[in-house]
């Protein structure tokens, strides 16, 4: 109840509120550009602080329920005519989650309640999740199965048959983020009997692409748009779409975001005409309708010689040969090309000695 009503509280008046850990951040309270009002639950265990500038906006730490209540009452009485009345709409903030600060500083990405129930729909059909579903939250990046299967390979054989039967008791495993390389996609089948299901989301989306949950998952690839969603490329002129071309990616998704925190002029610059959210992403297709993820727009795509090359597809196709552990591919400035590829490779070799 507690807690509920600290949600139902801080959703209305549009606060920030921190359950885990019971402090917030100091930086983030002294920048007036993101955090106006905060509420923190838990101990008033603030001992000293020093150099932290003045806190704006209201700062409130609770103990006890009534204080919570009178003072968030107290500081927005314009806000609360009957708290009793205190209805949630579907255009209603819910909560903001920050990106990863690719294009410069993260930004604050406002969610509603609407969308956050579109994206649940969509997920729970395409993904026929189901009550009886239990979730493993991991980071399921390319990444941590690598080293996943690293580390697989140094287990003793009798840890190395339990972990192996235990994997196979899971219904579905995920892979997210970037591309995954076919040499990790296949070793991770035949260890665990799971075809990894790759798909592709933003924070300002959440989950837009994917591959079938039933049916040929083909490596290399995204998939499809979810039922409800629409996806297009958009050619660097802008002149429209080409699904045989390689452009940015843009999403229509029902379970858009609201806005970029107090950045009004961004939000608007990250539509198109026709409301498509410039992901940011270059992609093509395959044959089969499929995308693919090249990259970011702005560091993954080198343009050699009138050409564009996608660092990550080079990465996928050096990581094929058996004596390369790791790889990193970027573009160098050529007089003659404008850039050349570049490649930094991790043999196996090295990787063990370094243990």
């Amino acid at each position: 109840m507690h807690q509920e009503l600290m949600n139902l509280l801080a959703f209305k008046t549009g606060a920030c509120l921190f359950l885990i850990p019971p402090i917030p951040s100091v930086h983030l309270l002294t920048k007036p550009d993101h955090a106006k009002d905060t509420v923190s639950d838990g101990p008033r265990n603030i001992l000293e602080m020093r150099n932290c500038g003045e806190i704006k906006g209201a700062y409130v730490s609770l103990d006890m329920v009534a204080y919570f209540c009178v003072e968030i009452i107290r500081a927005h009485q314009q806000s609360f005519t009957l708290l009793c009345k205190c209805y949630l709409a579907g255009e209603d903030p819910t909560l903001i989650l920050y990106t990863s600060g690719t294009t410069g500083k993260p930004k604050g990405v406002v969610h509603t309640h609407k969308g956050i129930l579109a994206q649940v729909q969509i997920l729970a059909e395409a993904w026929e999740y189901t009550s009886k579903d239990r979730f493993l939250h991991c980071s399921t990046v390319p990444t941590m199965y690598t080293q996943l299967i690293q580390c697989y390979e140094e287990m003793d054989p009798e840890l190395k048959a339990t972990s192996a039967s235990a994997a196979r008791h899971l219904c579905l495993m995920m892979c997210g983020s970037s591309a995954l390389p076919l040499p990790v996609m296949q070793q991770w089948e035949t260890i665990t009997g799971h075809w990894l299901l790759e798909h592709y989301g933003m924070m300002e989306f959440v989950m837009a692409i994917s591959n079938p949950i039933r049916g040929k998952r083909k490596a290399g690839t995204v998939g499809k748009s979810f039922p409800g969603v629409q996806a297009k490329i958009l050619l660097d002129d802008e002149s429209g779409t080409d699904k045989s071309g390689v452009g940015e990616l843009c999403i229509k998704n029902p379970s858009f975001f609201k806005d970029y925190w107090k950045l009004p002029k961004v939000t608007i610059q990250s539509f198109t005409d026709d409301g498509f959210f410039k992901t940011g992403e270059a992609v093509t297709v395959d044959e089969d309708g499929n995308y693919i993820i090249l990259g970011r727009t702005n560091a993954d795509i080198m343009k050699v010689g009138g050409y564009k090359f996608s660092a990550l597809e080079i990465e996928a196709v050096l990581l094929e040969h058996p004596a390369i552990s790791e790889c990193c591919v970027l573009g160098l400035p050529d007089k003659d090309y404008g850039e050349v590829v570049c490649a930094i490779v991790v043999p196996y070799t090295a990787q063990r000695k370094e243990k």
